[in-house]
């Protein structure tokens, strides 16, 4: 059904590519479903086209920046993209009309770009992905410094009410956005971060994995240094040597600024036989390997960050129907319930103690396998958050047209 008078909305997306990053490529195509017409504007992956159409969707995209992990090098890549996410955006104004500027975040400083644009009528949607400040020291630790802090709020709390309206991911974001930022809570619409059932659907697992060990444990996520993935490699440490389970073997899927300290992480810990760090690889190898995974983790630790935030990765292994061990945070327990077993909160030894276990009794890793993938079927895929990004939309269509000045008057061509 087509529900909108084909406005043109643009998606502002910093942090990953299209169309590798799901919840924008869930987002944007049920949006031109619906009869928008949806431009993102994104760095450029490896052997990506600076321009091209996706299932209806127009991406434009400038050279990535550099990949770096300090604080500079993160100052210098917003500062980077900020700049050449807004001069793609005035190409994009040139041929099409921007009826609503659409920014998912981090980097929260697309606020700036929104607010030109509102200067000339067009709305502002802030997609909350990622709480920026407790991200930060979530990175950095005892290295973080307070004023940047600070500043990261303020850039959070502009976002949030400059917007017409608010996309929170959970209930926890809406909480902090409505206390933290002074949000009315009928600006504030949650969207869950709902897998594609369509993409994930177990497939014939690889054939090589279940040759390597008895039982295969799997990762996949980014590999920063807030992501917990040290924690994972000495529960493993610990799994092997005081459990005495040696006949494992952990695929670790995907890449991040992390990515080469781990693998030097797990050399110093004397596991390198044990863990595989495949680094990026195509959707196909993912699901083969994923599928022939005994038990999958979720290592992020209790920290202000992770105990407020809903990982996608979760929700991929229990559409996969895979038995997830993680620590006992908030939102896991919101996310996954009877999918899971938990750890206590950053006790590697009792993170260890948990894979024994699982590993011990099949019949748990099937059952609540099961019980994953039946809970994401009936309320976590992602055609049941569609509506309610549909939602946030027409209640903008809803709103009375403000003045558009100059180029913004442009027709689409």
């Amino acid at each position: 059904m087509r529900e909108s008078a084909g406005s043109h909305v643009l998606m502002l997306l910093e942090n990953d590519h299209y169309p590798q990053d799901s919840r924008v490529c869930c987002e944007a195509v049920t949006l031109v479903s619906a009869g928008y017409r949806v431009s993102v504007v994104c760095p450029k992956g490896s052997c990506q086209r600076w321009q091209e159409t996706i299932n209806g969707v127009r991406v434009y995209r400038y050279p990535a920046p550099p990949d770096g992990s300090g604080f500079l090098t993160y100052l210098w890549e917003y500062g980077y993209c900020l700049v050449a996410s807004f001069a793609l955006s005035i190409l994009v104004c040139s041929r099409h009309r921007i009826d609503t500027i659409h920014a998912h975040n981090p980097p929260d400083i697309f606020v700036l770009i929104a607010v030109f644009y509102k200067l000339f009528g067009t709305r502002f949607v802030f997609d909350h992905h990622d709480l920026a400040p407790e991200m930060y020291y979530a990175r950095f630790g005892n290295k973080g410094r307070r004023p940047v802090y600070r500043a990261l709020v303020v850039f959070e709390r502009l976002s949030c009410r400059v917007a017409d309206r608010v996309i929170a991911t959970n209930q926890s974001y809406k909480t902090v956005e409505m206390e933290r930022d002074r949000v009315p809570d009928q600006r504030i619409t949650i969207v869950r971060n709902g897998p594609d059932l369509a993409r994930l659907q177990p497939v014939e697992p690889d054939s090589d994995l279940p040759q390597k060990a008895g039982t295969i444990i799997g990762y996949v996520g980014t590999m920063g240094f807030q992501d917990g993935i040290d924690y994972f490699l000495r529960a493993i440490r610990h799994l092997v040597r005081d459990l005495g389970r040696t006949d494992i073997f952990c695929v670790l899927i995907g890449k991040g600024d992390a990515w080469r300290s781990l693998q030097a992480y797990a050399r110093e810990l004397d596991i390198s036989s044990y863990v595989w760090f495949t680094g990026r690889i195509s959707d196909e190898d993912l699901l083969r390997y994923l599928s022939a995974a005994d038990i999958c983790v979720d290592p992020d630790p209790a920290n202000p960050f992770n105990d407020r935030s809903t990982m996608i990765k979760m929700m991929e292994y229990m559409a996969l129907g895979k038995p997830i061990v993680a620590f006992d945070l908030p939102e896991h327990r919101v996310t996954a319930q009877d999918a899971a077993v938990y750890a206590r909160p950053n006790d590697e030894l009792d993170f260890a103690r948990n894979i024994a276990w699982l590993m011990d009794h099949p019949e748990q890793r099937r059952e609540r396998g099961r019980k994953g993938r039946e809970r994401v079927e009936t309320s976590l895929a992602w055609p049941h958050q569609a509506s309610n990004l549909l939602e946030v939309y027409r209640s903008l269509d809803a709103q009375p047209t403000r003045k558009r000045w100059g180029f913004l008057r442009r027709k689409s061509l």
